[in-house]
Order: structure tokens, then C-alpha cells, then sequence
């Protein structure tokens, strides 16, 4: 029998994930960095040994590999989907889990997404982006767009509609905020046109591109007056909105 391991990083973490990889180094490596960048981790090698430790300690996140040995990752899924919540104990059916394997293909990722995966990244990965698609499933899953947002030195308001950049306000329109929100919740993730067009306007994909350049060129008038600059074009693709890189 596998045997789990924790990193623990203290009360102060920003949730508890479970990463289950058979690969010894990512074992080792991504606990580190996930527990640098501020959450607690468990670690499991094989899917019978996830099911465990989730209903043990059941995490926020599930950083799940598709090959491992035993039972693969769309069927520790299964398995976790159809577990019913229970008060105090077990894991329940609605844990986050974002698949983080080498399996590219795209039949997988759409059977991945099929099977309730919140998000699919392949292997290999930027720390940095994984790290962002964490925070962005977390913020989707458990309703932190509701509190205050921080990228860098801004910070955004949902409730009170308020930004700030370096603790001067920023006055912005309704729809820059839509923007500026959109952005702040999926901090690090290019994001496309088509997208933003959805989540900021409603449309669907044949809503015209063009206004998604123009409001990104008025909030970057108001946002990003002065250096460092936050918001960024990823060219043939869409935007990004991210901190300054240490």
C-alpha cells in the first residue's frame, strides 16, 4: 500500500489540496512549491490511496494524474462523484479537481471535463499558471469572488464596487469593472476574446471582438497609468492580467 505523505505549511494556508501523481519527483517537487506559495498539501501515489486520505482530511482541490497505477484518474473521479457529502466526514461529491497530466489529447481532456473535472492542464507545466488555475477553480468553486481581490498593488471591491492601484482609488465605469473583475478572478489565465466577450457582455461567440480591444485600452488608461503594468495582450489569443514577476 502507497503511503501519503502532508505538507503541511500552517493555519495561515490558503487551502488544502490533495496531489496525486505516481511520478516520485512531482511528489516531491509541486507539494514544495504549492506549500511555498501558501496552501497545505497531501500527497498520494495511486488512486486507491486518494480516495483514502480524501475521506480522511477531504481537501479543497484535487490535483489529479490520469496514469496511475491501479485505478486511473477518470475513475478516482467516478469514485469521487459519487460520494454524497456527509456532515464532518468524507469528501463528498463536489471536491474541485483539476487534472495535471502528460495525457494531452483532446479526447481526454473532453472526458476529463465530462466526468466533472473543474480544469485540465498537461504536462509539462508553468508553476506560475498552474498556481493561477488553483486560485481560479478555488475562486469559481467556493465563492471567493465575493471578497476583496488582489493582483500587485490593485485591489478590487465586488461589493462595494471599489478599486484601488497603490491605494489611490480608480474610477471606473460598470462595464470596466465587469472587465477588470473578470480579469482579477481568473488573475494569470489568458483569456480570449471570446470569453470575456461571454462573461463581461453575455454574448455568445458572435458578439463583435472589437469592443473587448477597446475596454481593455480604457482600463489600461486608468489602471495601468504607471509601471508595473498589469495588464497584458497575449498576441493571436486574448489578455492576461497578472502581478509583477519577483
Amino acid at each position: 500500500m502507497t503511503q501519503a505523505r502532508t505538507a503541511r505549511c500552517g493555519t495561515s494556508a490558503k487551502g488544502h489540496l490533495l496531489v496525486v501523481d505516481d511520478e516520485p519527483t512531482v511528489r516531491e517537487l509541486l507539494p514544495a512549491a504549492l506549500c511555498y506559495a501558501g496552501f497545505d498539501v497531501d500527497v498520494a501515489a495511486d488512486g486507491e490511496e486518494a480516495l483514502r486520505v480524501a475521506a480522511h482530511r477531504p481537501p479543497d482541490l484535487v490535483l489529479l494524474d490520469v496514469m496511475l497505477p491501479g485505478i486511473d484518474g477518470f475513475e478516482v473521479i467516478r469514485r469521487l462523484r459519487a460520494l454524497p457529502r456527509a456532515a464532518g466526514h468524507g469528501v463528498g461529491g463536489d471536491v474541485p479537481v483539476l487534472f495535471v497530466t502528460a495525457r494531452e489529447d483532446r479526447q481526454d481532456r473532453i472526458a476529463g471535463l465530462t466526468l466533472g473535472g473543474d480544469d485540465y492542464i498537461t504536462k509539462p507545466f508553468d508553476l506560475e499558471e498552474l498556481i493561477a488555475r488553483i486560485h481560479a477553480v478555488l475562486r469559481r468553486t467556493k465563492g471567493e469572488p465575493s471578497g476583496i481581490l488582489t493582483v500587485g498593488d490593485l485591489e478590487l471591491e465586488p461589493e462595494g464596487h471599489l478599486v484601488t492601484r497603490a491605494g489611490q482609488p480608480v474610477r471606473l465605469s460598470p462595464t470596466e469593472f465587469r472587465l477588470l473583475h473578470f480579469l482579477m478572478v481568473n488573475a494569470g489565465l489568458t483569456m480570449s476574446k471570446p470569453q470575456i466577450l461571454e462573461n463581461v457582455w453575455r454574448y455568445d461567440f458572435d458578439g463583435d471582438p472589437s469592443i473587448v480591444d477597446t475596454y481593455i485600452s480604457y482600463l489600461r488608461r486608468k489602471v495601468d497609468r504607471a509601471d508595473p503594468k498589469l495588464i497584458h495582450t497575449v498576441h493571436g489569443i486574448g489578455y492576461v492580467l497578472r502581478g509583477p514577476r519577483a
